[in-house]
């Protein structure tokens, strides 16, 4: 049972402090991780004992055995894990916000060297098609991408699209193709089983992640984004960075031919009225 189910389920038979505590803590189970005993405590006004007696009510031996599990959730991914209930305003947040997403770039490309950056676009160049393969809010970084690389790329497809299954493209794909999976939290069911398909018909993959995906060894490329946040919702911005190096590294890496085909497609637009 997840940590916030047992206080669901607990919720109608506790004691008032402790319903107020566990009522703070549905609306932010982040803090749980966050804060020890004590402060927890400060921040739901209600006493340290009934901290206490509050976790071992939903079945835990003790404070830190809640902590440890609901750290774990937090790290799986649950937006809900992300909020906390004091927060910074006006100027001072959009510092904090600011010094935050410095640091997720900091930390997201002090990982990731210039010479995969190259690889990956003389990849994108070089293949028979690029897929990008994204779910969730992981196809939207997808459809950006493809956005990018189609002028200077031919032939960009982003899959799955509605009403059809995965399976109908893995079976298309060939050694000569180059596949960008955008696989962000919260991941879907089977993530893994996608990424032994694609290695397993010797596509060349780039895996592009949050920092709670363990590394991995035997896939090329894979960039670890961090998507740390105070807020509720995830940080995306080393994501966004990701795909601007990659689609930057492609274009220079183009030269001639990709000034040539910007140059056809804005000419295209203006014979068409589209622009």
């Amino acid at each position: 049972m997840s940590f916030l189910q047992r206080v669901r389920v607990a919720l109608p038979h506790l004691h008032p402090a402790e319903r107020r505590l566990g009522e703070f803590l549905f609306r932010f189970p982040g803090e749980i991780a966050s804060y020890d005993a004590q402060e927890l405590a400060r921040l739901a006004g209600v006493s340290k004992a009934t901290v206490s007696r509050f976790v071992r009510r939903i079945g835990f031996a003790g404070y830190e055995e809640a902590r440890r599990q609901a750290r774990a959730e937090g790290t799986s991914g649950s937006r809900l894990f992300q909020g906390h209930a004091e927060h910074a305003a006006g100027a001072r947040a959009l510092d904090l916000d600011m010094a935050e997403t410095k640091e997720n770039l900091d930390w997201t490309f002090r990982r990731i060297g210039a010479d995969e950056l190259e690889a990956v676009a003389e990849a994108i160049l070089g293949a028979r098609r690029v897929w990008l393969i994204g779910y969730r809010i992981s196809q939207s970084f997808a459809t950006y991408l493809q956005w990018q690389l189609l002028k200077v790329a031919p032939d960009v497809q982003v899959i799955p699209k509605g009403g059809e299954t995965l399976g109908e493209h893995l079976a298309a794909m060939t050694p000569d193709d180059c596949v960008i999976f955008f696989a962000l939290r919260r991941r879907v069911a089977g993530t893994d089983m996608i990424i032994e398909e694609i290695l397993r018909r010797g596509a060349k993959l780039a895996l592009v992640t949050d920092e709670g995906m363990a590394p991995r060894d035997d896939i090329a490329w894979h960039f670890l984004c961090q998507t740390q946040t105070a807020g509720p919702q995830f940080n995306h911005a080393a994501v966004f960075a990701v795909c601007h190096q990659i689609m930057q590294r492609a274009t220079l890496a183009a030269g001639v031919a990709a000034r040539e085909r910007l140059r056809d497609i804005e000419e295209t637009n203006e014979r068409i009225g589209f622009l």
